[in-house]
């Protein structure tokens, strides 16, 4: 009889769960055609259309995903990007990869919306949230919300012009830059150079003063270890290390969202564990100075660390926000000059002009004169230079946002592209600044070239995107700016010939930003040699 009843009651246990799977499968499906029903009403109220969708070949979108995983492995992905939108010929269309619906766009009125005049309509999203937290924590790059605009307003005084106009500190790593060049041969030439890692040890080097009061010196260990004179590794040299294998892997991470919390290489953990000790070994230094009333490391020098610790003393929150700042400073500038010093070895007339002009402004190499913020700002030629670059360059060539609500996009549905776009909550919409920037109806039928000139009396709007646009605009772009600017006026005073040893098509590295696939291989000729 008790066997009989525990029979019975494990029956009925096993009915219920069955019960209970049966039923909530049967609410997600009504549910589901609810809603679907629900929207379509809505996007028929509102007028919107269907954009054009990209075909798939097999299912789930397998094969695009093949195409993009094999655009990056040759390093083609962003102008492959731009060559979809001209397959599919239009500016905005659909898609569904791995069984997502979602929108890609390059029209300037869709990209105004989602980062401007509808902001309040498009997150970030999971997908980039989860990726970043693991490394950066919750930070002004990996947040949303409240949260995201309490970050900003504690940066943003961070970022004042003021606090940008002391160039001392440049000079000194530009000249730790140019120790690391090959020396100059007697006929004037140097060696051949791949300048880009050189490049990015130098932002490195100043950001990370520029945020903590102290340099990790990745150049001087450069130099050390080329030279084979190698002492031991120091804290801030296991920090600099340790941080281009984090942001390698996010990198790497992104690439499998929303998935990316699947992703965990060999490595991770170590370079977290590491730039988070030193970082936070670096910050309680600087709080126990401060607590005990002490000086400021240098009180004629403005050190972001010490700012921000004047709003707030949570040595996390410090730690978060230094590393999310580190991140866009380092590899945004970096980006912004290898591209830039590529474009001017491939152009001679441009150097040349950019060089004269230069001279004239600020003096020569061993006499500069009036390098300051301001004389940098007005002087043009420079700056269309460094536009055309951002232009045809972008160091973030693509991103994307999530609609945290059902929402539209201005245009891009019907035949003709000018109906709205209906976009369901949840729903991805990526966009291109590289396909953008290359867009011949907005540019000219030279929109791939590198010409300075067209910048002569131009104004922009939102065809335009080298730091993002909208709430969300970097608030670093003038440090950046700045920074590159510097760089080049004493660059192109030490050295009168620029000369591009690869003459190869230029292939794009996408990482968390975007470098050149080949390094910028050079060799410089020194002035009066």
């Amino acid at each position: 009889m008790e066997y009989l009843t525990g029979t019975i009651s494990g029956i009925s246990t096993k009915s219920t769960v069955l019960t209970i799977l049966v039923s909530y499968a049967v609410y997600a499906i009504i549910n589901s055609l609810t809603q679907s029903q629900r929207r379509r009403a809505l996007a028929k109220k509102l007028n919107c259309e269907h954009p054009p969708a990209e075909k798939n070949d097999l299912p789930l979108g397998i094969d695009q995903v093949t195409r993009a995983l094999n655009s990056l492995a040759v390093k083609t992905f962003p102008p492959d990007t731009q060559k979809k939108y001209k397959e599919i010929n239009a500016l905005t269309y659909s898609n569904s990869i791995l069984g997502n619906a979602g929108f890609a766009t390059i029209d300037e009125n869709n990209i105004k919306a989602m980062l401007g005049t509808q902001f309040p309509d498009f997150d970030l999203g999971a997908p980039r949230i989860d990726n970043f937290m693991p490394f950066l924590g919750p930070g002004i790059f990996a947040q949303d919300g409240k949260d995201w605009e309490r970050s900003r307003a504690l940066m943003r005084p961070q970022f004042a012009r003021d606090n940008l106009s002391d160039l001392k500190m440049e000079e000194k790593h530009v000249q730790v830059l140019l120790k690391a060049l090959p020396e100059i041969e007697k006929d004037g030439w140097s060696g051949e150079v791949d300048i880009q890692p050189l490049l990015f040890r130098f932002t490195l080097d100043t950001a990370t003063e520029f945020l903590l009061g102290q340099s990790v010196e990745s150049q001087r260990a450069g130099i050390e270890a080329t030279s084979g004179v190698k002492s031991e590794e120091t804290d801030v040299e296991a920090f600099a290390r340790e941080f281009d294998i984090g942001t390698m892997i996010m990198a790497k991470r992104s690439r499998f969202a929303p998935y990316s919390w699947l992703v965990w290489p060999r490595g991770f953990s170590k370079a977290i564990k590491t730039c988070h000790r030193v970082i936070d070994r670096i910050i309680a230094e600087h709080l126990t100075k401060l607590e005990k009333a002490e000086e400021v490391s240098n009180p004629d020098r403005y050190i972001f660390f010490e700012a921000l610790a004047e709003q707030t003393r949570d040595p996390i929150e410090l730690r978060v926000q230094v590393l999310n700042i580190l991140l866009a400073g380092r590899d945004t500038t970096s980006s912004l000059l290898g591209f830039t010093i590529l474009a001017l070895a491939r152009d001679p007339a441009c150097y040349q002009k950019l060089r004269k002009l230069i001279l004239e402004e600020f003096g020569t190499f061993n006499e500069p004169k009036n390098i300051t913020f301001s004389n940098i700002k007005t002087c043009r030629y420079l700056q269309w230079v460094l536009n055309e670059s951002l232009r045809v360059y972008p160091v973030v060539p693509w991103n994307f946002r999530v609609a945290n609500k059902d929402t539209t996009l201005p245009r891009g549905g019907g035949k003709d592209g000018k109906s709205k776009v209906f976009v369901k909550k949840g729903a991805v919409v990526e966009y291109s600044a590289f396909a953008l920037h290359r867009r011949e109806d907005l540019w000219g039928t030279d929109a791939n070239e590198f010409k300075p000139e067209r910048w002569d009396g131009r104004k922009v709007g939102w065809e335009y995107l080298p730091f993002n646009g909208g709430p969300r605009i970097c608030l670093g772009q003038q440090y950046a700016l700045t920074e590159a600017s510097f760089f080049l006026i004493r660059l192109l005073q030490k050295f009168d010939q620029i000369k591009s040893v690869d003459t190869e098509e230029v292939t794009f590295n996408l990482t968390l930003t975007m470098c050149s696939g080949n390094g910028v291989k050079i060799k410089l000729h020194e002035a009066g040699v």
